[in-house]
C-alpha cells in the first residue's frame, strides 16, 4: 500500500499526544496515512506491551489510519546503527510515503531524539540504488526517497518552524490519546503515578495547542520542525 503521509515513533502513544491531530485532518482529505511504532513500549512504567498493543489497535481504528505497524525494536535500547536503519528503510520503501513526521529531534525521553536521528538517515538510505531490500514475501523493494521529513513537538517546548491548524480534530486526536488509557489520567488505577499518567500532563497538551493554534487565529494547533527550507511556487501555498 502506498501512503501519502508516514509518521514514525518511539512508542506507541508518541504520535497520539504529538500529531494525531494533523493525521486526523489528512485523513479527512482523503489521504492515506500511516503509523510505524518502533517498539512495543514494553519498558512503560504502567500497563504492558500486550495491552499497549491493543490500544494502539483502537487508536488506529479511531483516527482512521491505512495502516499501523509494529518494527519491534527494544524499547529503551533500540540503536541508530545499520540494522535498524535497514528496517526503518524497509518500511519506507514498502509504504513509499510523501512526507515522513517523526519523533522530536531532542525530548524528555531519550529515545525521542535517537528515533529521530535513526528517521532521518534512513530516509537517506533507502533511496540509494544499491542498497537490495525486500519485504515479508522476499519480493524486492524498489528505492524511495520521500518529499519530505518533519518532527513533531513531544515533551520539550522546541520552537516550531510551522503549525498545522487541528481546531477541527481536536476531539479526535484527544480520543485516540484515551485509547490508551493504561498510560494515561484514571482515578480508579493502583498502577505507580508517572510523568504522563498525572491530570496536569493533559493539561499542558491543551495548553500548548492553545498557544500554538492562537498564534495562527486558530483554537488548537500543533507544531513541527524541519532539517531544511520549505520551498514554494506560490506564496498563496502559505496562506
Amino acid at each position: 500500500m502506498k501512503l501519502d503521509v508516514l509518521a514514525f515513533a518511539a512508542h506507541p502513544d508518541d504520535t497520539e499526544l504529538s500529531c494525531a491531530g494533523t493525521l486526523a485532518a489528512h485523513i479527512d482529505q482523503g489521504y492515506a496515512v500511516g503509523v510505524v511504532d518502533f517498539t512495543r513500549g514494553e519498558m512503560g512504567t504502567r500497563g504492558s506491551a500486550e495491552i499497549r498493543e491493543v490500544e494502539a489497535r483502537e487508536s488506529a481504528k479511531i483516527l482512521g489510519l491505512a495502516v499501523r505497524d509494529n518494527l519491534g525494536f527494544e524499547d529503551a535500547f533500540f540503536v541508530n546503527d545499520k540494522e535498524h536503519q535497514l528496517e526503518v528503510a524497509r518500511a519506507i520503501r514498502k509504504y513509499r510515503p510523501n512526507i515522513i513526521l517523526a519523533n522530536a529531534v531532542h525530548d524528555r525521553h531519550p529515545d525521542h531524539g535517537k528515533a529521530a536521528k535513526l528517521v532521518t538517515e534512513a530516509y537517506f538510505l533507502a533511496g540509494l540504488t544499491k542498497i537490495e531490500l525486500t519485504d515479508e514475501e522476499g519480493n524486492t523493494l524498489e528505492p524511495w526517497r520521500p518529499k519530505s521529513v518533519y518532527h513533531y513537538i513531544q515533551s520539550l517546548y522546541i520552537k516550531p518552524d510551522f503549525v498545522v491548524d487541528v481546531s477541527n480534530y481536536w476531539e479526535k486526536k484527544m480520543e485516540a490519546i484515551r485509547a490508551f488509557k493504561s498510560q494515561f489520567y484514571d482515578p480508579d488505577s493502583d498502577e505507580p503515578e508517572t510523568y504522563i499518567s498525572s491530570p496536569e500532563f493533559m493539561q499542558v497538551i491543551e495548553g500548548r495547542a492553545k498557544d500554538l493554534g492562537q498564534g495562527i487565529g486558530g483554537k488548537f494547533a500543533e507544531g513541527f520542525t524541519i532539517n531544511r527550507y520549505i520551498g514554494v511556487k506560490d506564496l498563496h501555498d502559505l496562506l
